[in-house]
C-alpha cells in the first residue's frame, strides 16, 4: 500500500493520515481505494468508534484532486478519470452517510477534493490556517464531490455565490458558510486530537465534550456582513437574473462579483448554477450520481482541458473558453449534462 495515506488505530479511534506534504497532500486514485476499504471495515468493526482524518505538513490538509493527471487526454487519462471519480465520489459518499463519528482535522488548504473528504464529515474542525474554496468554474469544470448537495444547503445564497464565484474563505466565514462546525487553533490541534483519543468518545456528545475544551471564537465574519448582500445578488432563478442584479449594482463588491464570474467558464458557470438549483431537493446518493453524470460529459467537452491549460499548465491565466460568453450558452446543452452517460450510473455497495 502506498505511504501517500496512512492508517493506524489508536485507542479506539481509526486515524487516517493523508500523506503528500510535497503535493499538498493532493488526492489520487491510489489513495481512494485503500481510503474507501479502511473506511468500510472500521464501520463495521465495534472496536472503532470514531474516525480522524487530517493532513501531513503544515501548508494543507488536502488541496483537491491531481488535476494535471486528470486532464491527460491520452487514454491513460481517459481510464483515469473515470476510475477516480467514480472512486473518490463512492468515498465522498461513504463519509457522508458514516455510521460513526467521523472528525476532519483541516489545519490548512482544503479546497475541491479536499472538501470532499471532510465536509460531509460529522466535525470539521479548522484553524486559522485553514482556507476554503470550490475554484472548479475557474478551469471548466464544476463544484463536485458533493458540492451538488452541501452547497445549497449553506445559509441562504451563499452556495451559490462560492460555487459562481470560486471564493475563498478563511476562519469565521467557513464557519458562517457551514463548511465547519468549529474553530480550534493550530497551537491546540494536537492536544485536541490526543484528547479525542484519550477519551475515545462514542457518539456526537461525547466529541462535542471533547472539542469544547479546545474551541475557541475566530471572531467576526466578514461574510456573515454581507450575507443579506449576497442573498439579494445571488438570489435569482437563473444566471441571467444573478448577473443583472450584480451589474445594476454600483457597489464596489457585486462589481467585483460580476467580473470574476464572467472571468469564469461561461458553461461552468451556467452547469454550476444548474446543478445546484437541483441538488436543493436531492439526497446526498442522487446527488453523488448526478455529478458522475456531469464529470463524464465534461470530460469529452473543450472548457476543463483549456482551463487547466490556462490556469495549472501554462498558467497565462488567458483561457480560452467555448462558448466565451455566458449569453452563448445555451439552456439545451446545459440539460444535456444531465443526461445519462454509456458507462452507466455511479452504483454504491
Amino acid at each position: 500500500m502506498s505511504n501517500d495515506i496512512l492508517f493506524s488505530v489508536q485507542n479506539g479511534i481509526g486515524i487516517i493520515q493523508l500523506n503528500r506534504p510535497q503535493a499538498l497532500n493532493a488526492l489520487t486514485h491510489d489513495m481512494c481505494i485503500p481510503l474507501e476499504q479502511h473506511l468500510r471495515s472500521w464501520a463495521k468493526d465495534a472496536a472503532v468508534r470514531a474516525v480522524i482524518i487530517k493532513g501531513s505538513g503544515e501548508k494543507a490538509f488536502c488541496a483537491g484532486g491531481d488535476i494535471r493527471k486528470l486532464a491527460d487526454r491520452g487514454p491513460d487519462g481517459v481510464q483515469y478519470r473515470k476510475s477516480f471519480w467514480y472512486d473518490e465520489y463512492r468515498c465522498n459518499t461513504l463519509i457522508g452517510e458514516y455510521p460513526k463519528p467521523f472528525i476532519a482535522l483541516i489545519d490548512g488548504i482544503f479546497m475541491g477534493g479536499g472538501v470532499g473528504l471532510s465536509v460531509h464529515g460529522s466535525h470539521r474542525i479548522i484553524s486559522e490556517f485553514a482556507h476554503f474554496a470550490m475554484p472548479e468554474t475557474g478551469i471548466g469544470l464544476f463544484p463536485d464531490v458533493g458540492g451538488t448537495y452541501f452547497l445549497p444547503r449553506c445559509p441562504g445564497e451563499l452556495g451559490v455565490y462560492l460555487g459562481l464565484t470560486g471564493a475563498r474563505l478563511k476562519g469565521a466565514d467557513i464557519l458562517t458558510a457551514g463548511v465547519a462546525t468549529h474553530f480550534v487553533p493550530r497551537a491546540s490541534m494536537a492536544a485536541l486530537e490526543q484528547g479525542l483519543i484519550d477519551a475515545a468518545p462514542t457518539d456526537k456528545a461525547g466529541i462535542d465534550a471533547v472539542v469544547a475544551k479546545f474551541a475557541t471564537d475566530p471572531g467576526p465574519s466578514q461574510l456573515a456582513e454581507r450575507k443579506t448582500e449576497i442573498d439579494r445578488r445571488f438570489g435569482g432563478e437563473s444566471v441571467a437574473a444573478v448577473m443583472a442584479a450584480l451589474e445594476a449594482d454600483p457597489s464596489p463588491f457585486s462589481i467585483e462579483q460580476a467580473g470574476i464570474i464572467r472571468a469564469k467558464s461561461p458553461t461552468s458557470v451556467k452547469l454550476t448554477f444548474a446543478q445546484l438549483r437541483r441538488g436543493r431537493s436531492l439526497s446526498l446518493r442522487d446527488c453523488m450520481k448526478l455529478e458522475w453524470r456531469i464529470c463524464n460529459h465534461v470530460a469529452v467537452g473543450h472548457d476543463f482541458y483549456e482551463g487547466v491549460r490556462a490556469v495549472i499548465i501554462d498558467k497565462d491565466h488567458k483561457p480560452k473558453w467555448q462558448p466565451a460568453r455566458l449569453e452563448d450558452v445555451t439552456d439545451a446543452e446545459i440539460e444535456a449534462y444531465f443526461a445519462p452517460v454509456s458507462d452507466g450510473e455511479l452504483l454504491f455497495d
